[in-house]
């Protein structure tokens, strides 16, 4: 049989040491943001979009008001290779805390509505607001013209000036 006795010194001590090691480990986990993206909801915005409400509230966080009535859904299927146009899209999706290259490969609800207060135009129907909906949360979006010239940017409405060709 073995036994080994402890001090109290070397108790302590041994306690000390594991607690600095813990402390070390969940700090770093923290500064790594503790294994979450950063999304849109870092500003106290919500991304919840499982039904008609809430994505009618996440959209009029930015500002936007949209006509209810012409509220389209479709399934897509984000490719599981970025071409161009997709690397482009995302990088509009960076931009606003979104990022679509975790949902590669998956089907996800797009949402999309009239927007009727962007600003100049007010009384014509070319402009969308999209939703991409992953089990129940906003993963990207838009705000864009279905012009021949459109536009599309981020959800923000300061972006109004901030146009990206489509």
């Amino acid at each position: 049989m073995f036994v080994y006795s402890v001090k109290r010194n070397q108790l302590k001590l041994v306690s000390v040491a594991l607690f600095v090691v813990v402390t070390v480990f969940m700090l770093a986990f923290l500064a790594k943001g503790g294994g979450v993206k950063q999304t849109a909801t870092d500003n106290k915005r919500t991304v919840e979009a499982g039904n008609e409400e809430q994505r009618l509230r996440f959209l009029s966080q930015f500002g936007w008001e949209v006509d209810k009535e012409s509220e389209e859904v479709t399934e897509v299927i984000i490719p599981e290779e970025f071409d161009e146009v997709y690397l482009s899209y995302n990088d509009i999706q960076l931009q606003q805390g979104f990022d679509l290259t975790p949902f590669a490969g998956k089907r996800v609800k797009k949402w999309t509505y009239t927007v009727t207060n962007y600003p100049g135009y007010e009384n014509k129907i070319c402009i969308r607001a999209t939703l991409l909906v992953f089990d129940g949360k906003v993963i990207g979006g838009d705000i864009c013209s279905v012009e021949i010239d459109g536009f599309m940017h981020t959800f923000e409405m300061n972006n109004v000036n901030e146009k990206t060709t489509a």
